[in-house]
């Protein structure tokens, strides 16, 4: 307590001798607070902190008040001790209230407890080196002027400083609080940051967020000022407009020749948080002085120690020489962007708006101010969700304009960008290359500018200057507009001129023509450019469609080797008005397009457009294409089980008028699409199948036709080792590169016999090569054969090899299994199967719950028999007889269906068999207990 005492003795002597009566009562109001603190303290070393600042605070106030006079009190000096002796007579009526209450004798009698003691210390620690400092700045600016000879221009200046009140938080804000909390923690560890975006993203209310973050406040206080540069001209700014309007926010009116001096002085003073907002005005100053002077102005700004900067600008051209962190702004997230919506706009919630809001919002890429200036639009209109709807359906962008200013239009922030110097600089190749991002869904991908644009020698230099504007944005390799940019160019710029679009379409469709099925760097290219590939062939269709039609066609052909994906273009091309010299061309993109449904496995979609493709190829006279067109939704039926619908579809076609028509080899391949379907609803005997189609030796047909001629007659129950040794031989004949996929149906056969025979080891060396022949090409192919690797593995009883073979499948795999519900359901179904052989019931009925979903999605008749007789299977194991002749009987309506007898569910699908000790359907076919009088 010694200690104690002599702090209070030294305070009360201090106040003695300064000559200011104001530090006097501040002293005084010190002493109490020890004294009170003395009164009721047990342990001093809990409370010596406290104390420790007490003696800052008399220090400070002896040196800072020595040479004053009243005088010194209407100035600088006088503010800052009016500002301490409120914080320390608040702390003082605090510490009062407390003892009064006999808080403080409760507490540190009893606990000294260090945690409530450590929280007065910091209402200390926050007030005394704000305020402490403030004083030290008086001193300065009082002392230095002496020393210099310029104390009565500066004291003038001081005698007419008024402290700003900085901006407060913005009401409409949300969404950003993890951003605000990591960009206020650079702020208050003394790092400039530099906020960029295009207009409306938010940077001014971001700005003031942060300055009102709690910590700002406790760091910096009333030295928290907002310079804003809204509103001025950058081609008329001047040095003397920019240190004015700095001036004014801190308060203090400029005299002399030397602003920046005088600026200084205020900001050396102490810590200070200085936001420089709409920074794109005077960095885009096209005067030569404002270009020369500010940037080394701010620079030496960012040097005062202490002095933090925030800078908010559309341009990155930010002043050198300082080490600015740079965050480009990003837009909000849809719950924060659904909140700002619906705090502006009352007519309906956003539960009852429903999902259409939401995809408007998005639509907008959630930009705040586009998001704001719709939701007052739809306010202020009385307009309920549809009528807002229908309003941006017709209107676009021109709903984004309800008012005048940049921040009551979307059209006006636009215009200031646009109008900006460095933009202005560009001429008309600067819009016409935003025109021309604006037109493309991904962008311009910068590593072939130089190729799409060939004529515009200074692409890149332009679009290093949009993106210095916030104009516009590098994603990945691409340089992108936000959504309310592209709008507002599309809607009020020129549209991109013939020059720019012939030379892209010239260099995208050159690319696609030259891509094959290799993955070469036109590939690459086309997998990197869809989507802009895809708005040139939509643009092309909709203007000069016969110019399109064969870019178009080869283009959903490149789409279906290397990037199977749903495409814009199906409407699109339905709605071209056809004559009769463009049919066969738009039949061909049809075809084309059918393809790659089948592949995405939209098999309803794929079969209406092969139709389509087959009336435009028989008005033409083109039976060839119409008997493929034919086959393609035969076969499509077969995959789906539909074998009876198959069967009938070909077998109508060969009445058809194209049929004598058509060539020999392609009737063979009629007969032999028929076979396959034929096949499966054992309608005819093994000898029948198979022989029209395999007359032509020379064909590939013909080959592949004796192939499936054997693998029917396994099918059926013949001879083993003879069907064995036939596919070796015919093995033997697909020697040609052209007949890879026959050599795949030889090598699939002759599995077949391994695992049927029990040769399980051979089975899986034969699906080894059939795998080695796809890999790297065909990857959904390779998924394939490897899942009938794990059912092999599974029958070995190596169930722990068959889930790695089956669930562990590399990326590329899951994108085609992404794509393809058949492949899906290939792999869901064994997967099912081995869980099952492994006695993981649970696992197992899941998997086959979800075959059977799929299936009703996609039409799969098969597959469905299939995971009814696992379910089956996994009751009866149960002792469940009820359900699983439930699900046995549902099977017997889909074999109906399909036209297969029941007791041939997998006779063309060795590898989907179960094992045998699944006996239920058999059970229940033959009429055995449990499932007597059933059948």
């Amino acid at each position: 307590m010694q200690l104690l005492d002599v702090t209070i003795t030294a305070i009360n002597i201090t106040k003695d001798l300064v000559p200011i009566d104001l530090a006097k009562g501040i002293l005084g109001t010190v002493a109490n607070i020890l004294i009170i603190a003395q009164s009721v303290i047990k342990n001093q070393s809990d409370f010596q902190a406290i104390v420790d600042k007490c003696e800052t605070i008399r220090e400070i106030l002896e040196r800072a008040t020595k040479h004053a006079t009243d005088d010194d009190l209407r100035g600088y000096l006088g503010h800052a001790l009016s500002q301490l002796n409120k914080s320390v007579n608040r702390i003082n009526s605090e510490v009062a209230s407390k003892k009064e209450q006999g808080f403080w004798q409760r507490l540190l009698s009893v606990t000294s407890d260090r945690d409530r003691i450590a929280g007065w210390e910091k209402d200390l620690d926050r007030v005394i080196p704000l305020f402490s400092a403030e004083m030290l700045v008086g001193l300065t600016i009082g002392m230095n002027a002496r020393t210099v000879g310029l104390k009565d221009n500066v004291h003038r200046n001081v005698e007419r400083y008024h402290p700003p009140v900085p901006p407060s938080r913005p009401s409409m804000f949300y969404g950003r609080g993890d951003l605000v909390a990591e960009l206020t923690n650079l702020v208050v560890n003394d790092e400039h940051i530099a906020l960029i975006g295009f207009g409306g993203m938010g940077k001014s209310s971001l700005a003031k967020a942060i300055i009102n973050e709690p910590p700002a406040i406790e760091k910096f206080a009333d030295r928290r000022f907002f310079v804003t540069y809204d509103g001025l001209d950058p081609s008329t700014i001047t040095f003397e407009t920019f240190t004015t309007r700095f001036a004014g926010a801190l308060g203090i009116e400029l005299a002399g020749a030397d602003p920046m001096r005088q600026i200084s002085a205020l900001l050396r003073s102490s810590s200070a948080l200085v936001v420089l907002d709409n920074a794109e005005t005077f960095e885009e100053a096209s005067g030569s002085s404002a270009l020369g002077e500010i940037p080394p102005a701010i620079a030496d700004i960012a040097n005062i120690p202490g002095v933090v900067l925030i800078l908010t600008s559309r341009s990155r051209r930010n002043a050198p020489n300082v080490r600015w962190i740079t965050k480009d702004i990003p837009p909000l997230d849809s719950s924060a962007a659904q909140a700002v919506f619906f705090q502006i706009y009352q007519h309906t919630s956003c539960s009852e708006a429903g999902e259409d809001i939401r995809v408007l919002l998005e639509e907008l890429e959630f930009h705040p101010l586009s998001i704001n200036l719709l939701a007052n639009a739809a306010q202020q209109n009385d307009w309920s969700p549809a009528i807002l709807l229908k309003r941006w359906n017709d209107r676009h962008s021109a709903v984004l304009n309800p008012g005048k200013g940049k921040l009551q239009s979307l059209s006006d922030t636009m215009q200031l960008s646009l109008d900006s110097p460095s933009i202005q600089a560009l001429g008309e190749d600067g819009r016409r290359t935003l025109a021309i991002i604006a037109f493309l869904p991904q962008g311009l991908n910068s590593n072939l500018a130089g190729d799409l644009l060939p004529s515009l020698q200074e692409v890149d230099t332009i679009c290093d200057v949009l993106r210095r504007q916030s104009l516009v944005y590098r994603q990945d390799n691409f340089i992108k507009v936000l959504a309310p940019i592209r709008h507002y160019v599309q809607d009020s710029l020129p549209p991109p001129d013939s020059t720019r679009l012939r030379e892209i379409r010239t260099f995208y469709y050159r690319t696609v023509q030259q891509c094959s099925k290799e993955q070469d760097g036109h590939a690459n290219i086309i997998i990197s450019d869809h989507f802009n590939i895809e708005r040139v062939v939509a643009f092309d269709l909709a203007h000069i469609p016969e110019e399109t039609y064969r870019a178009c066609s080869e283009f959903m052909e490149c789409l279906t080797q290397h990037l199977p994906r749903p495409t814009t273009l199906t409407p699109t091309i339905f709605n071209v008005v056809e004559n009769s010299s463009t049919y066969e061309l738009k039949a061909y993109c049809l075809w084309n397009l059918g393809c790659l449904y089948v592949t995405l496995s939209q098999l309803t979609d794929a079969m209406k457009i092969f139709k389509a493709a087959e009336a435009l190829y028989l008005a033409t006279g083109n039976h060839e294409m119409v008997a493929e067109c034919v086959t393609t939704c035969a076969d499509t039926y077969r995959c789906q089980g539909h074998f009876i619908q198959s069967q009938q579809l070909l077998e109508g076609f060969q009445r058809s008028e194209s049929w004598k028509y058509l060539s020999e080899p392609r009737k063979d391949e009629v007969w032999y699409f028929l076979d396959r379907a034929r096949m499966c609803t054992f309608t005819a005997s093994a000898d029948e199948l198979f022989v029209k189609s395999s007359n032509l030796e020379d064909h590939i047909c013909g080959l592949q036709s004796k192939i499936s001629h054997w693998r029917a007659k396994l099918y059926y129950g013949g001879d083993i080792v003879q069907m064995n040794e036939r596919l070796e031989n015919l093995l033997l004949q697909c020697t040609s590169t052209q007949v890879r996929f026959v050599r795949r149906d030889a090598l699939l056969g002759l599995a077949e016999v391994a695992f049927c025979k029990g040769r399980l080891f051979e089975a899986m060396d034969i699906l080894q090569k059939v795998i080695e022949m796809f890999e790297g090409e065909h990857s959904h192919r390779v998924l394939w054969y490897t899942v009938l690797k794990a059912v092999v593995a599974s029958k070995q009883g190596d169930h722990a090899l068959a889930r790695e073979l089956i669930y562990k499948a590399p990326g590329s795999f899951q994108f085609f299994e992404l794509r393809s519900a058949f492949v899906f359901l290939h792999r869901s179904y064994a997967a099912a199967c081995i869980e099952l052989t492994d006695g993981a019931y649970d696992k197992a009925e899941s998997h086959f719950i979800a075959v059977i979903e799929g299936c009703n999605i996609q039409g799969h008749l098969d597959f469905k028999a299939y995971s009814k007789r696992g379910l089956g299977e996994i009751a009866f194991a149960h002792d469940d007889f009820a359900l699983a002749a439930r699900y046995f009987t549902e099977i017997l309506s889909v074999c109906a269906e399909m036209g297969v007898p029941e007791r041939h569910l997998y006779s063309c699908e060795p590898f989907y068999v179960l094992p045998d000790r699944f006996c239920g359907w058999t059970l229940f076919l033959e009429g055995q207990s449990p499932f007597m009088n059933i059948v």
